[in-house]
């Protein structure tokens, strides 16, 4: 120690003996001194990471090792129970509070032990996954909530639904549907046929088909000249005869002929393919829906609400919708235990058909009367606005007024209003088809007239240019002749643009009678009834004239009618289907605001079939019927000579005959002759019929095994209900005899059971067994441990079934009186304790 303090004292003195260190120095020195420290202490905490992580390392290394593969297993059982779980806990009879603490208790075990199902490396990926796995399943459902909420017009009909019914509801859902079918033919029309003339074919003005004649130019833009579509809408692309008959056009060589034809024929084939699928997707969603007629007000009370509703208004409509659901379910029960006079019910009703098939001849036999008529208004001058529009008018009279006497008249059938909707579907349908083939059978005696014309024109025309041909060069000039201008050429009667304009203008009236009749049959009405009922002599709202109803079976056919007119009408009007789908946009919203502010429900609410496979049944009979004028026209009659794409032509298939000639190989034009040969053509028709007529027997054989197979469920689900019910009746005195009473076999298989379970090791647990045995080591009172005490007894397994005699009394207990020396009679455990006196 002193040798150390001498050390001491020389290295101060010399210290001492040095230059005093400057600023700049000790700044430095001092500089130093801190970037040691800092690196000292950034190695302190490296070495303290490490320490942890080598630590953590190790644990979890322990961890993985006390995880043994049976673990694993049992754990992963209990996370797939858990998501099983909580994916079914809607469908748990429990309370709303029982539900939230078993779902927020299984999502926190699945949160806990998902991850530690996997070893090292392979952890963290089974915890991507599942991570992963989560939010993709969150993605779908956010994806299909975006996809409903994109869905066009789906609150409203939901509001409507709630208010009106699932019928009433169901004609919007149809007219949504025929909305997209309508949007998707006006593409093709629109980008195939109409944008390419315009843009590429030749302009107004430099062809006598594209130019208002002469005579008429002076009253082309009249009102009254463009309201019957005449005048320069005649002249325009909204018609068959604006196309020019050349084969190619413009610089892309595009085959407009060709292209028109095959979109003609195409926007039949779309509609029937459309049309078929959804009637197979219809029947597809009614074939899952299973039989849901038992409990049906039970169900309806107990699981109609839906408690994630959170808007005030959302749950109004659900309260609107439940009650009208409820009311729907009561006429279907009202129906189905009606009893009634059978022999007068068969008389009322063909009573009814008579009467109804009268009004359909007499409106048959009017229309005919009407169109003829009209015939000889059009030979004839200065007509007036009635005698121009006399079938339109007519035509839409007879769709406003025909169906409520049809429903007036269908009161006295007495059908369940499910059963009459379709009755009443039915014969409005066979009143517009009737309306329909009659004006066509008429227009095609028009159409002859033309044709018949048509020649006598086609000879003006030729002597007409000859003759101007002939003035110019009997001029004595050698140059060419000027044109002759197009307004001045003799025009033929160009049938297909009169017949366009036929359905265009039928079209426009039917829209404008919907239209007024909603406005002054619903509207006016209601606002009558509304405000005048405080003064009027009796109750407006529940006599007469009251509150309309909405009139679904004139809704739909009036629909199905329309959409007719269109696939006919489109062929020789490209541009009417352009017009159908403004009137179906139009049609949403104005009845939409018609329905919900006018009409009420009606008094006898049914629900709607669960297949929306009538009206789609209605469209393709009416797509058929609508196809066979079309096909007539293009393989019999012959185009017109100087006006639309086929012109020049004996017959308008021609022009696919032209194409495969001139645009394709010559094997290619044998292969379809060999094709179009009617040798192969009659035996594919029969196979097709076969086809048919097999699948729908295989159909209706699978239908027949499903509806056996339904009552075999049936059945063994009320077998198994009249089980549980026997069972709980049963006196629970007998159970516990029977009990007492088991074999002697049965219970000495019990002692052998629970000896081989107390041989199994119970260490191999899972990591909630862990948390049992630390519980158990606490003193918990259900385990072992320091809370062995309050473990239950042991059982005592009967081999020997009891004496049924006399029992010594309990110590303690007295005898009773006038008993003799030796047991008491004793008492089953299922009677009652009592007390004898002293």
């Amino acid at each position: 120690s002193n040798g150390k303090k001498a050390g001491e004292e020389r290295r101060r003195q010399r210290e001492r003996g040095k230059k005093a260190p400057t600023k700049d120095q000790k700044e430095s020195e001092n500089e130093g001194r801190r970037t040691n420290k800092k690196g000292k202490e950034g190695e302190n905490k490296q070495k303290k990471d490490r320490k942890t992580s080598t630590s953590s390392a190790s644990s979890n290394s322990s961890e993985e090792e006390s995880l043994a593969e049976e673990e694993l297993a049992m754990l992963m059982e209990q996370v797939e129970q858990k998501k099983k779980l909580i994916s079914t806990m809607r469908n748990k009879p429990w309370r709303m509070v029982k539900k939230l603490s078993v779902l927020r208790e299984a999502q926190a075990f699945v949160e806990k032990f998902e991850g530690a199902l996997g070893k090292g490396k392979g952890k963290k990926l089974y915890a991507y996954k599942m991570m992963m796995a989560k939010k993709w399943v969150k993605f779908k459902r956010d994806f299909d909530n975006f996809k409903t909420q994109c869905i066009p017009w789906e609150m409203k009909i939901k509001e409507v639904e709630s208010h009106f019914g699932s019928s009433v509801a169901s004609y919007f859902i149809f007219l949504r549907w025929m909305y997209g079918v309508n949007l998707v033919l006006f593409g093709l029309i629109f980008g195939l046929v109409i944008i390419p003339e315009v843009l590429m074919g030749m302009p107004y003005g430099s062809m006598p088909r594209k130019t208002v004649p002469r005579a008429e130019q002076a009253t082309a833009m009249d009102f009254s000249v463009l309201w019957d579509f005449e005048g320069y809408i005649k002249y325009s692309a909204l018609f068959y005869g604006y196309y020019n008959n050349q084969r190619t056009i413009g610089w892309l060589k595009y085959r407009l002929p060709m292209a028109y034809f095959m979109v003609g024929i195409s926007v039949f084939g779309y509609s029937l393919m459309v049309v078929i699928r959804s009637m197979a997707r219809n029947a597809n969603e009614n074939t899952a829906d299973g039989d849901d007629d038992n409990f049906i007000f039970s169900w309806k009370m107990f699981t109609s609400w839906d408690y994630l509703i959170g808007n005030p208004e959302t749950a109004d409509n659900k309260f609107a919708s439940i009650t009208t659901s409820f009311k729907e379910s009561i006429v279907d029960e009202q129906e189905s235990n009606k009893d009634e006079n059978i022999h007068l019910r068969r008389f009322l009703r063909v009573l009814a058909n008579v009467l109804i098939i009268c009004c359909l001849c007499g409106s048959g036999y009017l229309i005919y009367f009407v169109v003829k008529r009209s015939q000889t208004f059009s030979k004839m001058q200065n007509v007036g606005w009635y005698e121009r529009n006399e079938v339109e008018i007519v035509m839409s009279l007879l769709g406003m007024f025909c169906p409520p006497l049809f429903e007036t008249i269908a009161a006295l059938e007495n059908y369940h209003p499910r059963i009459g909707l379709k009755w009443q579907l039915g014969r409005i349908f066979a009143l517009f088809l009737g309306n329909l083939y009659t004006f066509l059978l008429a227009l095609m005696d028009d159409v002859n007239e033309k044709l018949a014309e048509e020649d006598v024109v086609k000879n003006i025309t030729r002597w007409t240019l000859l003759g101007h041909h002939n003035s110019s060069a009997g001029n004595g000039s050698t140059a060419t002749p000027p044109p002759l201008d197009p307004a001045d050429v003799p025009r033929g009667p160009c049938w297909e643009t009169t017949v366009g304009i036929e359905f265009v203008r039928l079209t426009v009236s039917d829209i404008l009678v919907t239209y007024i009749t909603i406005l002054v049959g619903d509207f006016i009405r209601a606002c009558f009834v509304r405000f005048m009922n405080y003064c009027w002599c009796w109750d407006l709202e529940a006599g007469f004239p009251s509150y309309a109803e909405f009139d679904i079976s004139g809704n739909v056919l009036g629909l199905v009618f329309n959409q007719g007119m269109i696939w006919m009408g489109s062929f020789y009007a490209p541009g009417l289907v352009g017009i159908n789908v403004l009137r179906l946009l139009t049609s949403m919203y104005f009845q939409c605001w018609a329905v919900m502010s006018s009409n009420v429900p009606h008094e006898r609410v049914f629900k709607a079939s669960k297949s929306n496979n009538f009206y789609m049944g209605l469209l393709l009979l009416i797509l058929f019927l609508s196809l066979l004028p079309v096909a007539y026209t293009i393989m019999s009659l012959p185009p017109s000579f100087d006006c639309g794409p086929f012109s020049g032509k004996k017959r308008m298939y021609e022009v696919i005959q032209e194409t495969i000639e001139l645009d394709f190989p010559l094997f290619v034009a044998k292969i379809f002759s060999y094709v179009a040969n009617p040798g192969l053509i009659i035996p594919a028709i029969l196979l097709m019929v076969l086809a048919i007529y097999y699948l729908n027997a295989v159909a209706e054989a699978y239908q027949r095994a499903n509806a056996e197979l339904k009552k075999k469920m049936q059945m063994q689900r009320e077998e198994e209900k009249n089980k549980r019910n026997n069972k709980a009746s049963t006196n629970p005195a007998l159970q516990d005899l029977e009990d007492l009473l088991t074999p002697s076999t049965k219970s000495e298989s019990h002692p052998k059971q629970a000896e081989d379970k107390k041989i199994e090791s119970p260490n191999k647990t899972s990591p909630v067994g862990k948390e049992g045995r630390a519980a158990a080591l606490d003193g918990s009172p259900t385990t072992g441990g320091r809370g062995a005490a309050f473990t239950p007894p042991p059982h005592v397994f009967v081999t020997q079934p009891p004496t049924l005699g006399l029992r010594p009394p309990y110590p303690g207990q007295p005898r009773p009186r006038g008993h003799p020396m030796g047991p008491v009679p004793g008492r089953g455990r299922g009677q009652p304790r009592c007390s004898y006196p002293a």
